[in-house]
C-alpha cells in the first residue's frame, strides 16, 4: 500500500448527497485535494473534451474570441489536451454543444477505446489525500450502461479489471445509498430549479437517458424511465461492491459513516 494519506471516492445515485458530503469531507480534511464533476482530475474526464493536438489548435481557430479562456482551462497530458471547457461561461452559440463531441462519453467513443482511456488514467494514478466525487462509477457505468449498451456481466469484467489496476493504491468508496430512489429525484427536481420554479436539471436528465441507445431498445422515458434505469444502475453497483470492491467500499446512508485509514 502506498504510504501517506488515503484518497476517497463518493459514489451514489443522483440525489443521493454527494456533492454534500464531498462538501462535509474537505472542510473535515482541508489537507486533502477535491475533483468535482467538471474539473479536470487525474482518473476521470467528466465534463471535459478530450482531444488531440490537431483538435485542440481546430477548436482554437473555431473560438478566436475565446482563445484565452480555453487555454487558461486546459492541460496538456502527452499527446492529448484535456478542456474543462464547460467551466468556461460565455454567450458563444454552439461553444458548449461542440465540445460536447469530444467527450469520451454519450458513445463518443467504441467500447474498447473508450475502457482504454479509463483504465490507462487510472494505471498513471498514484495520488495521496484526494477526494473525487462520481468517479469511479457514476459516468462510467452510465456510458457504459445507456450508450455503449453492455451487459451487466461486461460491467462488471471491467471493474474487475479496474480492481486489479488500482492494487496497491490506497483509497476507499464511501458509497451513499438510496432506498427510495423517486422521492431522491423528486427532491433534486426542486433544488436545481431557478427562482421562477423551473426545473433546470430534470429535463435535462431525461434528454440523456431518452437520447441512448439502451432507452430506445427498451422504450424508457420520462420520469419512469429515469427511475427503471436508476434501479438496474442500484443493483448492478451494489453487485460491483459485493463481487469486487467489498472490502474498500463503506456503504452509507444519511451521511452516516466513518473516515478510516486517513
Amino acid at each position: 500500500m502506498n504510504k501517506g494519506l488515503s484518497n476517497y471516492f463518493i459514489e451514489g445515485l443522483q440525489g443521493s448527497g454527494k456533492s454534500t458530503t464531498v462538501n462535509r469531507l474537505s472542510k473535515q480534511l482541508p489537507e486533502y485535494k477535491v475533483f468535482r464533476e467538471g474539473d479536470y482530475s487525474p482518473v476521470e474526464l467528466a465534463w471535459c473534451a478530450y482531444v488531440t493536438k490537431s483538435q485542440y489548435q481546430d477548436i482554437l481557430k473555431r473560438y478566436p474570441s475565446l482563445e484565452n479562456e480555453i487555454v487558461t482551462k486546459t492541460i496538456e497530458e502527452g499527446e492529448h489536451r484535456i478542456i474543462c471547457y464547460t467551466q468556461i461561461l460565455t454567450d458563444v452559440e454552439g461553444f458548449h454543444k461542440d465540445l460536447e463531441q469530444y467527450e469520451i462519453y454519450n458513445g463518443n467513443l467504441d467500447k474498447a477505446s473508450f475502457e482504454k482511456v479509463i483504465l490507462e488514467r487510472y494505471e498513471k494514478w498514484d495520488g495521496q489525500g484526494q477526494i473525487f466525487e462520481c468517479s469511479i462509477f457514476q459516468n462510467i457505468i452510465e456510458n457504459q450502461m445507456l450508450y455503449l449498451t453492455m451487459t451487466d456481466e461486461e460491467i462488471l469484467d471491467f471493474y474487475r479489471r479496474l480492481k486489479q489496476i488500482l492494487s496497491g493504491k490506497s483509497y476507499q468508496i464511501i458509497y451513499l445509498d438510496v432506498d427510495d430512489i423517486r422521492s431522491a429525484i423528486e427532491v433534486i427536481k426542486k433544488e436545481r430549479s431557478d427562482e421562477n420554479g423551473n426545473e433546470l436539471w430534470f429535463p435535462l436528465m431525461v434528454r440523456y437517458i431518452e437520447a441512448s441507445p439502451y432507452a430506445k431498445e427498451h422504450s424508457l422515458h420520462g420520469m419512469e424511465g429515469l427511475l427503471a434505469h436508476l434501479e438496474r444502475r442500484k443493483a448492478l453497483e451494489h453487485r460491483i461492491i459485493n463481487e469486487i470492491f467489498q472490502e474498500e467500499t463503506i456503504i452509507a446512508k444519511n451521511y452516516t459513516f466513518t473516515i478510516m485509514n486517513r
